[in-house]
């Protein structure tokens, strides 16, 4: 038999929504039957952003519960996303993946130390019964403004296929790419690589439903969470030493059925996880109100913290932060995850005064404040009034009824000077796409990790 298929299946940007696992379990074992049936090669694979530390089991095992799932998935190769590389502190990345039983391929993440994880492999190959060598780069976002405060470097992904494409043309038939870099990269590459047979992204979250083929090159990815689950189908023809054939589909799992051995296991690790989140951080005699178009006390304190924490003149944080208010009584590590979930580091920038009364005016618009935002770390519902500490901002009314700021004041009374620098800290969402221009455009950014928005909470709520 000269042809030959070949089957990949893949998983990117679960994002720790594991209500979704189970489905993803079901369909990976029902297709591993078929394949086996028909005596066809197949490879399963993940991308990346299998982690988010959203979800109280990833929280509570640091990342190790996600590895064990993929595990008993029967996983052969993942790549790493910036939730698994900048979520996590040095430490915890540098172990995470100890007891994987699939190989991890990540070509351009490099540790700054001496130290390189035993598991972190630049390239690897496959190999099917029949001997058609499949070699698996992957690539990561240079995310390097974390990653090197977290003692890793990202390299240029551009530079990294450079360096191994001649090699994978000359030790391998099928070049395979585990991108998780974003859709318009993965195009840039396409253009650039002919030699790349398949490109499997994720990170911008895209869905396509059906590959695309730019220059040569197969291009596909499966949105984000697992509704999906991609299939990449090819034929080799062993005469010619090509492949002759290949398309890809992104098939829906809304109505599938769940893997009930998956479900007890992820029962397991809720409870495993529930030790570790019932610890009390602390007690508090009346409950901690918390309203997301109103400053409450305890978004004043956690801005306070954020402010003291970060040696900042100025803070400014959203109440849509804190999903949640605290009852009375004991609050728990499950408390404070729960209500402050989110991915997001505390960060200082510097601004000019001008730019922070811009800035003022822009977060307390109703545009910013009823914004639902998703993504850039936040898992809320609407990002909420900016509370501010360091400053005192004087507003009026137009006759139209909106608000509009006449004058911000440092706490003593002063007008802010327009021409003066100040440090002043916020969440690191605003550093990134256009919610507040002037932070993210902001050249003195120094962010503070592995700290989240949570832990400071910690510390505010023990005040109460």
């Amino acid at each position: 038999m000269s042809e030959e298929k070949v089957y990949f299946y893949y998983t990117n940007d679960l994002h720790s929504n594991f209500e979704q696992w189970p489905r993803v379990a079901a369909f990976l074992k029902e297709k591993q039957a078929l394949r086996k049936e028909n005596k066809e090669a197949y490879f399963k694979m993940d991308i990346g952003d299998h982690v988010d530390r959203s979800h109280p089991i990833t929280e509570a095992s640091h990342g190790l519960a996600n590895v064990e799932l993929l595990n008993e998935a029967d996983y052969d190769i993942v790549t790493l996303g910036n939730n698994e590389g900048i979520t996590l502190s040095h430490q915890e990345l540098y172990r995470l993946y100890d007891k994987a039983d699939f190989h991890v391929v990540c070509s351009n993440l490099f540790s700054r130390d001496e130290f390189t994880p035993f598991w972190l492999k630049r390239s690897h190959t496959l190999m099917t019964e029949s001997g058609i060598r499949i070699g698996v780069l992957g690539l990561t976002a240079p995310f390097n403004s974390f990653y090197e405060l977290l003692d890793w470097h990202v390299e240029n992904e551009f530079e990294i296929i450079e360096k191994y494409i001649e090699e994978l043309k000359r030790e391998t038939d099928i070049i395979v790419l585990l991108s998780h870099l974003g859709i318009s990269v993965d195009q840039e590459i396409s253009r650039r690589y002919p030699d790349i047979d398949v490109i499997i992204g994720g990170h911008t979250h895209h869905l396509l439903e059906e590959g695309i083929v730019v220059n040569q090159t197969l291009i596909t990815a499966a949105g984000k969470h697992c509704y999906y689950v991609g299939e990449v189908e090819l034929i080799w023809d062993h005469e010619k030493k090509k492949v002759i054939f290949k398309e890809a589909a992104a098939i829906s799992l809304q109505e599938s059925v769940k893997d009930l051995e998956t479900e007890e296991h992820l029962q397991q690790l809720l409870q495993q996880a529930n030790h570790y989140l019932d610890q009390v951080v602390a007690s508090v005699e009346k409950p901690l109100e918390v309203n997301w178009f109103a400053e409450t006390p305890i978004i004043q304190s956690l801005t306070k913290v954020m402010r003291r924490w970060t040696n900042a003149d100025i803070a400014m944080l959203n109440a849509g932060v804190l999903l949640d208010s605290f009852s009375a009584g004991a609050i728990t590590v499950g408390d404070i995850h729960r209500i402050c979930p989110h991915p997001i580091n505390p960060v200082l920038v510097d601004l000019k005064g001008d730019q922070i009364v811009e800035t003022v005016r822009a977060a307390l618009s109703p545009a910013f404040t009823e914004l639902k935002l998703k993504g850039f770390g936040f898992r809320g519902e609407v990002l909420g009034k900016m509370i501010f500490s360091g400053i005192r901002v004087e507003t009026a009314f137009h006759r139209n009824g909106e608000v509009y700021v006449k004058q911000v004041y440092t706490e003593d009374g002063y007008p802010i000077h327009p021409n003066k620098v100040y440090y002043v800290a916020t969440a690191d969402t605003f550093t990134f796409g256009q919610l507040l221009p002037e932070i993210a455009r902001s050249t003195k950014k120094q962010y503070f990790v592995p700290e989240f928005l949570r832990d400071l909470l910690a510390y505010a709520v023990k005040q109460h």
